[in-house]
């Protein structure tokens, strides 16, 4: 799936019981995984029988990390992330507490390995701040309610502040009546979709959470960008904190993953995007300047009309069941002439309203799924959440998230620009 972080892959000799041109032929061929080799293979091998199969290469499984050598990067703190997002975004006037929630929001997506949705997002956020075509001097408001429904307008001010806000909503309804549902119009984009389901998940409950996005999707046999990638998150509780965390594009993988690899010159893999001729490419840049991303499944015989019927799906649940701008109609991405108006859904469903036992069933669908025989070249069956999870567990042990030295550099040259402190940096 899209939303995986990349995993430095170390192979036992159990593991391995061809030799290393079938291994690499198994890896080369798993496009159903759509896994992209792109850098060289180092095999050490310390006994007639190999002890480690050590790769020096990306397995690009949706979310990227490192691509290069460890020189490229440079690891910063988490707090101190979070601490240069917020300077940031204060230093061009917006209220400290949206300006937490924004930074808070944006970490979380680099910690959890989603780095497409991270901190290099973080200048779009002050251009439309500073532009004021977002705007940091209001509040939401809800316009409509009922015991389990709410519709919000949140009077263009940043999305992060919005989805708190409506989450927390939705929440507090799922809490009284059962499911709490919360639908946004005048918002903007906010991050990762599984940071407002994951509140849920916090609070016991399952979460939703969805949004239109700028159009940037070409339909099934189309040529011209018209749905957004529209993301959709759930997530939900299960026994011994354990959880079930989906966080994805209803296009086959998100716009910044490309921004990322044309940034990285590396190319991109089948069913990421299309050319001008609504054509297949495996080249960044010409979905970037001329194409569109293509639907989740890529191709129309690989089943990219789901993906474009998810797209719809959501874009009923934001833009058109929230008022807001829908479809072709939101704001080009990365504008900063006119207001983007997007559509939110957020949903909050208390568990304790249904059934009893739901994180026990939980946990047994979680761990028999994990329990499962691996296919052949694969060691283990995961779930949705276990990436980012030990994505997290990576960045806590080695004390910081690593960031690519061409994004430090940008957010070097934006400190400089905003005249605040430069991220503190140390070495990978």
């Amino acid at each position: 799936m899209c939303q995986r972080p990349v995993l430095m892959a170390t192979v036992s000799a159990a593991a391995i019981s061809w030799s290393c041109k079938r291994i690499l032929t198994s890896i080369a061929q798993n496009s159903s995984r759509r896994l992209l080799l792109t850098g060289d293979v180092n095999v050490i091998c310390a006994s007639p029988a190999f002890n480690v199969f050590q790769t020096k290469c990306n397995l690009v499984r949706g979310v990227e990390t490192m691509a290069g050598s460890v020189s490229d990067y440079q690891r910063v703190e988490v707090s101190e992330a979070k601490s240069f997002c917020e300077r940031c975004m204060v230093s061009v006037g917006t209220k400290p507490d949206h300006a937490a929630a924004l930074a808070e929001v944006l970490v979380c997506g680099d910690y959890r390995g989603h780095y497409s949705h991270g901190m290099n997002r973080l200048e779009m956020y002050v251009k439309d701040i500073k532009s004021g075509t977002t705007v940091s001097d209001k509040e939401p408001v809800i316009l409509k309610e009922l015991a389990g429904s709410a519709w919000v307008d949140g009077n263009n001010l940043l999305g992060p502040w919005v989805g708190k806000f409506c989450m927390d909503l939705a929440i507090k309804k799922a809490k009284e009546a059962g499911i709490g549902m919360v639908v946004a119009k005048g918002s903007n984009h906010f991050g990762i979709a599984g940071w407002y389901s994951l509140r849920c998940v916090e609070a016991g409950m399952i979460g939703m959470a969805f949004t239109n996005t700028s159009p940037l999707v070409v339909p099934t046999r189309g040529r011209k960008r018209t749905m957004g990638t529209n993301p959709l998150s759930m997530c939900a509780p299960a026994a011994n904190n354990d959880q079930f965390a989906l966080d994805m594009a209803t296009s086959t993988c998100a716009y910044g993953k490309v921004e990322l690899n044309d940034m990285k010159e590396i190319p991109i893999p089948k069913s990421w995007g299309s050319n001008a001729k609504g054509q297949e490419t495996t080249s960044p840049k010409e979905v970037l300047t001329e194409g569109g991303l293509m639907p989740l499944g890529g191709t129309e015989e690989c089943g990219g009309y789901k993906g474009y019927g998810l797209a719809v799906m959501v874009e009923i649940l934001c833009g058109i069941l929230g008022g807001g701008n829908f479809g072709p109609f939101v704001r080009q991405w990365k504008t900063s002439t006119e207001v983007a108006n997007l559509g939110q859904c957020f949903i909050a469903i208390n568990t304790e309203a249904f059934a009893p036992g739901f994180e026990g069933r939980m946990s047994t669908l979680l761990d028999t799924c994990r329990g499962l025989e691996p296919a052949e070249g694969e060691t283990e069956v995961l779930v949705a959440g276990d990436p980012e999870k030990r994505h997290m567990e990576k960045v806590d042990k080695e004390g910081g998230v690593l960031y690519h030295k061409n994004l430090i550099r940008q957010m070097g040259e934006l400190a400089k620009n905003l005249g605040v402190e430069s991220m503190k940096t140390k070495e990978a």
